[in-house]
């Protein structure tokens, strides 16, 4: 049975920033729910840094009850050690989703910007405009937070439990 409103999750993973943004789906329309950033401190180890990503997921989970999670996959781009970093990030994400029992979908970026822009080469300000055209009540945001907005549009599009296909 497909509920008749879903509130959708979607994560932009960074060790030192974190994006988050919630939006609710009913029917074909989306609505603006929060977002935000979690930030770690680069003074910080990497054990505490990624704890303050698990605690911070689960704090917004615990607050606003998604129904669904999708988070960007990580892009592996020339350097190796970078690329290692982000992953650890996206896995402290991943275990703070899963452990809520949400279920969570994987998007790369190239289907997120597919998804919202129809290009799979959009450029930030593109991806910018669009989240600002679909969520007009989401306001002035970080780079972090439109990323996670675009991608949890993209998880409404393509998630099953809503019943609606990009």
């Amino acid at each position: 049975m497909i509920k008749e409103t879903i509130r959708i999750l979607g994560i932009d993973p960074g060790l030192r920033h974190t994006g988050w943004g919630l939006i609710e789906l009913s029917g074909p329309r989306l609505r603006h729910i929060d977002h935000g950033v979690i930030k770690t401190d680069t003074t910080m180890s990497l054990g505490q840094r990624l704890a303050v990503i698990h605690a911070g997921i689960l704090e917004i989970v615990q607050k606003y009850a998604p129904d669904y999670a999708g988070i960007e996959e990580t892009f592996v781009n020339a350097n190796p050690r970078q690329a290692l970093m982000l992953g650890q990030a996206r896995g402290a994400a991943l275990v703070a989703l899963a452990s809520c029992g949400l279920a969570i979908g994987e998007y790369s970026a190239r289907k997120i910007k597919l998804s919202l822009v129809g290009s799979g080469k959009a450029d930030k300000a593109q991806m910018q405009f669009m989240v600002a055209r679909l969520l007009p009540r989401a306001g002035k945001m970080s780079d972090d937070a439109a990323d996670a907005l675009a991608c949890a549009i993209c998880a409404a599009h393509n998630q099953p439990q809503a019943g609606v296909r990009a």
